[in-house]
């Protein structure tokens, strides 16, 4: 038997101590990595099963690295197919180059059997064992080897926890597997453990191969128990994308990079190898042809089925090449046989077998079909597609096989395509459309230049609404290379610059070269004014540019008669001024939705600058929530029918901002990030949608979730050079920042916000409530008189459009202007009314935040049952908006409160004793700090001779209502040092609690 000694490592993995290799960056695995973490650490197993490829290894060396250390002993291995029928040669993996250190605690007899076991040499037998029929390897019986590890695995254990490291358990050769099996079941107690990976799909398994099914529970037995079994999933398109882009700098477009998501199956490593073939064929796929699959991949997921027919073979070929291949199509497809045929492939694990005769034939993994279609030869592949072409009824897929049963230019054929690309068109499948469209214009024969042109301009028009903008942006400048005619050029300049989404500040070159080429033709200039106003808006940040060039592309296209760009240019001005607070907004938006409309014209109430999105922002900045409501569903309707993603994208948003601002957090939080997901999945409108995440979160999840999107939203608004976008992410990671008890950094990012709004024109308050937000976050700090001026520039405004929400929140923040300054009874009376105001209006968030605002002024006073009133009437309004992180901060201010509400009861109550007595009276002005930052807020007496200025501070701090957070916030302190200030105060002045201050200053002072 070839024996390897112990100091020659096996493979790449070697056995080793305290600490394994750094690991790898792990995508899409955090969830997976904490459960493993969990589990290892209370002294559990952890096993790995998944397919080929899918990422166990990865998972298992991050995980190995992450418990190793702390004096742990990791013991490694990992077996290979080839090794497998080599007995013990894992145990010489795992145990060689420890076994000799803990040798000598072992019996002679069992040192002698795990000598032979390692070393291959044989040794005496002890008289008392002889071969017993078990297994015996050499001179000693299988039961002495099983106590001879055993013994190993204890004596080491008894030095330092031990974690075993197998990777690819599935190919461990039997002995040692059951050795370790042995050991496993009896060494309950003592801290070993075991993190396994192991290769459980039959499917990807080779033809006659040993991988022992798909049972995880079939290797559970070699782990110490308890063991977790830990399922190694798919990757999401995004965490695809995330490691082919790391992976493989070169841009993909997002259109291959879900393909190649679809065909992997989300398994990593097949991500790869798709990519990497791609790449060295030199071009992206065309139109409706799949992805090449390397030869590699191909022999792995094709392996088992070379035992299948030909005639079974042909028979799966034709359903790879179907769109939704089902019995009953492949039987009229010539196929007779291929109920039988199927039911042979199903054996082998390749289909999963439908009797219905209308089911759709299914294929295991998504990359057989594509691994079928890839090996077949180019005249195999052309008969399966006229072949489908002859037995389908569906125009639109009659028209992809006829044009794919040939690589002939025809214009019968072409003409058919494009055909079918209307009728996909009108069945709301832009997609198919698109490639459709793409056919049709390679079908198109060389002379028919002009239609060719149009036919792509069609594809790539209908890419922009199925949210593909880099075919959209490659089909036009296809375009662009060749055509010299005017009209067909403005077509693939507007499509380019649409392609760009957010990101128009790469296009300065592009809107000169487009308007040279439009000359002075309306019906061409229109549409380009249009753009331009677009780029005034995210490029230029300048709100009455953008309203005149809007108001000049539909001056120009009602000279042209292009009813369609005017209404798009009247909903764009209309939204301009808008924002500018201008008085002609709604009188320009009903020009934008007058009658007569076409059915043309009525597509555009769900494209992103048509009219229906405008009316669906002036009814929420109007405060009318209901029906805001109604229009943005009917928005996510229509665009759904249509399958136009990026209108659906922002009605998913715009919905989540009404539904947060009505205050139900469960549902906004769930379509923002539905907004989000489809938005990442596009690679369309992230920005926008990470940024309506973030807001959710910052109410209903969590604020470090609603930091880190923001965050993402501000980086990727200054990528893309969106100076619209960027104010209004900015101004959401302020309302983070301030929800999470940083009014400092709110303080930066909102005043950033304002001076952006202003120089872009913004002059409408009802746009975010940003401005409430900046008022609160400097009443924190201190800057009480930057705060009154935001206040009042604001409530001008307001006033003169209407902004009851906004002038209700502006209330709010003006009451806590009015308590920093002193006057807590003004204050109290203000909270009360802004928080009517905002129920009445149905805000119920911002209802629950003057009500929170209300307890801490209530508490200043030394009113505890009011403060605990406001605190309960906050605490039912969070509740039953589902608020998370608002129903934190006041049960955060309730177990504050509490005691002292206890307290106060007992005193109050009558006949409760000679302590009993009215509630403590409300400290006067005097007693209040100044300014936002004091040195001495409690009066200045014989009461701060014994507090040092921190203390202080702090204690003035108390006074002002600030929780400990916000106070560490102001003082630039951590919150632990505010609670150890707290205690020293309560100690030094013989009190127990942050209202015993409130109490002994208003004694002190009165």
């Amino acid at each position: 038997m070839p024996v390897r000694r112990h100091s020659e490592p096996h493979a790449e993995w070697h056995s080793e101590r305290h600490s394994g290799p750094r690991p790898e960056p792990v995508v899409g695995r955090g969830e997976l990595l904490a459960r493993g973490r969990e589990q290892l650490a209370r002294g559990g197993s952890v096993l790995l099963p998944g397919p080929a490829g899918i990422g166990k290894s990865t998972v298992l060396r991050a995980l190995a690295a992450e418990v190793s250390g702390g004096g742990r002993l990791v013991l490694r291995c990992s077996p290979a197919e080839s090794e497998r029928r080599l007995p013990y040669l894992a145990l010489i993996d795992v145990l060689g180059p420890v076994a000799d250190e803990v040798a000598g605690a072992l019996p002679d007899w069992q040192r002698s059997a795990l000598d032979e076991a390692l070393t291959g040499r044989r040794g005496p037998a002890d008289p008392a064992e002889q071969h017993d029929g078990h297994g015996g390897h050499g001179g000693h019986d299988g039961l002495t080897l099983r106590l001879a590890v055993l013994s190993v695995l204890r004596a080491l254990a008894e030095r330092a926890p031990v974690l075993l490291v197998v990777d690819d358990l599935q190919w461990m050769d039997p002995p040692s597997r059951e050795l370790l099996a042995f050991a496993a079941r009896r060494v309950g107690g003592l801290p070993v453990g075991m993190v396994a990976a192991v290769r459980t799909d039959p499917v990807l398994a080779p033809s006659g191969g040993e991988a022992e099914g798909n049972s995880p529970a079939l290797f559970l037995r070699a782990l110490p128990p308890p063991a977790l079994v830990l399922t190694v999933p798919p990757l999401s398109y995004p965490q695809v994308a995330t490691v082919l882009r790391a992976r493989r700098p070169a841009k993909l477009p997002g259109s291959v990079l879900r393909e190649i998501h679809r065909t992997s199956g989300g398994n990593p490593c097949f991500a790869l190898e798709l990519a990497r073939a791609l790449a060295e064929s030199g071009s992206a796929p065309r139109p409706c042809e799949p992805l090449p699959v390397p030869a590699a991949l191909r022999d792995l997921v094709l392996d088992r089925l070379r035992a299948l027919p030909a005639p079974g073979r042909r028979t799966l070929l034709i359903a790879s090449a179907a769109e939704r291949p089902t019995l009953a199509l492949l039987r009229a497809a010539g196929r007779a046989e291929a109920e039988a045929e199927l039911a042979e492939a199903a054996a082998l694990g390749s289909v999963d077998r439908e009797h219905d005769p209308h089911a759709a034939v299914r294929f295991t993994h998504p990359l057989l079909p594509a691994a079928l279609y890839a090996e077949a030869a180019p005249g195999d592949r052309r008969a399966a597609h006229a072949a489908l072409a002859e037995a389908t009824a569906d125009p639109v897929e009659r028209a992809r096989h006829l044009a794919l049963a040939t690589a002939d230019r025809d214009e019968h054929i072409a003409a058919t395509l494009a055909r079918a690309a209307a009728l996909a068109r009108e069945r709301g499948a832009p997609s198919a459309a698109a490639r459709l469209g793409l056919l049709a214009a390679d079908r198109t024969p060389a002379e028919a230049v002009r239609t060719a042109f149009a036919r792509r301009l069609d594809a790539a028009e209908d890419a922009l609404v199925a949210g593909e903008p880099e075919l959209a942006r490659d089909t036009a400048q296809e375009v662009l290379a060749k055509a010299v005619r005017p009209a067909d050029r403005i077509r693939a300049w507007l499509a380019v610059i649409d392609s760009a989404g957010q990101a128009m500040a790469d296009l300065d070159d592009a809107f000169p070269q487009a308007l040279a080429d439009a000359g002075a033709d309306p019906r061409l200039l229109a549409p380009l004014r249009l753009r331009l106003s677009r780029r005034a808006l995210l490029v230029l940040g300048s709100l009455p540019r953008a309203r005149r060039e809007a108001a000049e592309a539909a001056r120009l296209a009602a000279l042209a008669g292009d009813r369609r760009t005017e209404l798009l240019a009247l909903s764009c001005q209309a939204r301009a001024e808008a924002l500018m607070g201008h008085q002609d907004a709604e009188h320009t938006l009903a020009r934008a939705l007058a009658e007569p409309q076409g059915p043309q014209d009525q597509q555009l109430a769900c494209a992103p600058d048509g009219p229906g999105h405008t009316r669906f922002r002036m009814l929420l900045a109007d405060d009318r929530l209901e029906e805001a409501r109604a229009a943005g569903a009917a928005l996510v309707r229509l665009a759904e029918r249509r399958g136009a993603v990026p209108s659906r994208i922002l009605s998913l948003r715009g919905l989540a901002e009404t539904e947060l601002r009505a205050g139900r957090c469960a549902p906004a939080l769930d379509l923002a990030h539905r907004s989000l997901r489809l938005a990442r999945d596009a690679g369309v409108g992230e920005g926008p949608a990470l940024r309506l995440a973030a807001l959710a979160e910052a109410s209903g999840g969590g604020v470090a979730r609603a930091l880190s999107l923001a965050r993402e939203a501000v980086h990727r608004a200054q990528e893309d050079g969106d100076l619209l976008h960027l104010a209004r992410n900015l101004s959401v990671l302020g309302h983070a920042r301030l929800v999470g008890g940083d009014p400092e950094g709110a303080v930066l990012a909102l005043r950033r916000v304002r001076e952006m709004e202003r120089a872009q024109g913004v002059a409408d308050p009802a746009r975010g409530r940003r401005q409430g937000d900046l008022a609160e976050a400097l009443v924190r700090i201190g800057g009480l008189d930057e705060a009154r001026e935001v206040v009042e520039s604001t409530r001008a405004p307001a006033i003169r459009l209407g902004r009851v929400g906004a002038l209700a929140v502006l209330q709010r923040a003006e009451a806590q202007l009015t308590a920093a300054r002193g006057d807590l009874d003004a204050a109290a009376a203000a909270l009360r009314a802004a928080a009517a105001r905002l129920r009445a209006l149905g805000h119920r968030i911002e209802e629950g935040r003057a009500e929170l605002a209300l307890s801490q002024v209530e508490l200043r006073r030394g009113d505890i049952p009011a403060a605990r009133t406001a605190l309960d009437a906050a605490a039912h309004v969070f509740r039953r908006a589902r608020a998370r992180t608002w129903l934190e901060r006041v049960s955060a201010e309730l177990a504050a409160v509490e005691p002292e509400y206890g307290a106060y009861v007992r005193t109050a109550a009558p006949g409760s004793g000679p302590g009993a007595g009215p509630p403590p009276a409300a400290l006067p002005p005097s007693a209040l700090p100044s300014s936002g930052l004091p040195s001495s807020g409690l009066p200045s007496s014989g009461l701060l001779d014994a507090l040092a200025e921190m203390e202080r501070r702090v204690a003035a701090l108390v006074l002002e209502g600030a929780t400990n957070r916000e106070i560490a916030a102001r003082l630039f302190i951590s919150v632990k040092t505010v609670e150890a200030t707290l205690t020293r105060v309560y100690r030094k002045l013989g009190i127990r609690s942050r209202v015993d201050i409130v109490r002994l200053a208003t004694r002190w002072t009165g």
